[in-house]
């Protein structure tokens, strides 16, 4: 399975409604452009009109009419965001996607106690990626949103995880809990809260996958550094999901993929009560599809 597996999983679902909050800005209107050249959804647009339509004339003239583009004008970025969540919120929407809009904005409104998207789980991000010396997707949780979690919030990320995995085909994605060893020891926390999700799996607290761990990325990702070590697991140098134990962690192997090792990316964050996808301004227009066509697969999933 690849990335492009995902897209066209993805346009074989009902059109999907998605809403973007500040949609005035290129990237996010490109993406917009390639989406809708691949049917993946249609979109409501929050944002300035006179910027949004300023843009299509400059640059997507075939998005000015399109039956598929719905633009609400807003007055501001805060508007934006929450015009757009409470359309997730109030159904009119299955998506929520950031725009050119700060995170911490739209997440405010994600996490408002009225019209939010909040659940009670825990928000996690999840990214796919394609790198082109392994031999499938790989998931990487938490990059992004959350900075040090303990075990339960741990169990819950790897929960959403999963449930984005199966929705793109994994049935029973192999599940590696990362560290920097193998072996537990009681003064690296990361590995504790390993074994203990390792048992949490065996005993059906965590169902849905299989998990493993401590284990080091090489063991994890690496079946001939697995067999060097005498390791033997079902989830050692075939993980399809990498649990990272910290941001730094996370972020860091997120970008040293994206940047040495060129992989493709799509990422979105699970846990509320629709998909959301926070992308940034360094991301591609391809990475942006890709995202969307995540999201969309885990729509009502």
């Amino acid at each position: 399975m690849d990335l492009d597996t995902i897209l066209q999983r993805a346009t074989q679902k009902n059109k999907t409604k998605v809403a973007i909050a500040a949609a005035e800005d290129y990237e996010v209107l490109e993406a917009v452009s390639l989406s809708i050249e691949r049917n993946l959804a249609s979109f409501s647009l929050f944002g300035d009109k006179n910027m949004i339509h300023e843009i299509m004339n400059r640059h997507f003239p075939q998005l000015i009419n399109c039956r598929d583009i719905n633009i609400i004008h807003t007055e501001s970025v805060q508007d934006s965001a929450t015009l757009a969540v409470q359309s997730v919120h109030n159904h009119s929407a299955h998506i929520l996607m950031k725009g050119n809009i700060p995170t911490s904005l739209i997440l405010k409104a994600v996490l408002h106690k009225e019209y939010g998207l909040r659940t009670g789980s825990v928000l996690s991000h999840v990214a796919a990626f394609q790198v082109p010396s392994y031999h499938s997707l790989v998931f990487i949780t938490d990059a992004a949103m959350n900075i040090e979690p303990d075990l339960e919030q741990k169990a819950q990320i790897i929960k959403n995880a999963v449930n984005i995995a199966q929705s793109v085909g994994l049935e029973l994605p192999k599940v590696a809990v990362l560290s920097a060893v193998e072996v537990v020891n009681p003064a690296m926390h990361s590995t504790l809260d390993a074994a203990a999700l390792t048992l949490m799996n065996r005993r059906g607290q965590i169902s849905g996958c299989i998990i493993d761990g401590p284990l080091a990325l090489d063991n994890a990702i690496s079946m001939e550094a697995a067999e060097h070590k005498g390791i033997k697991s079902d989830v050692a140098g075939a993980a399809d999901i990498l649990l990272v134990p910290n941001i730094e962690t996370g972020n860091t192997l997120y970008k040293s993929l994206i940047y040495f090792a060129k992989a493709k990316v799509g990422a979105m964050v699970a846990g509320a009560k629709a998909p959301i996808v926070l992308t940034s301004r360094a991301d591609s227009a391809e990475s942006k599809v890709y995202s969307l066509a995540l999201a969309i697969c885990s729509v009502n999933n």
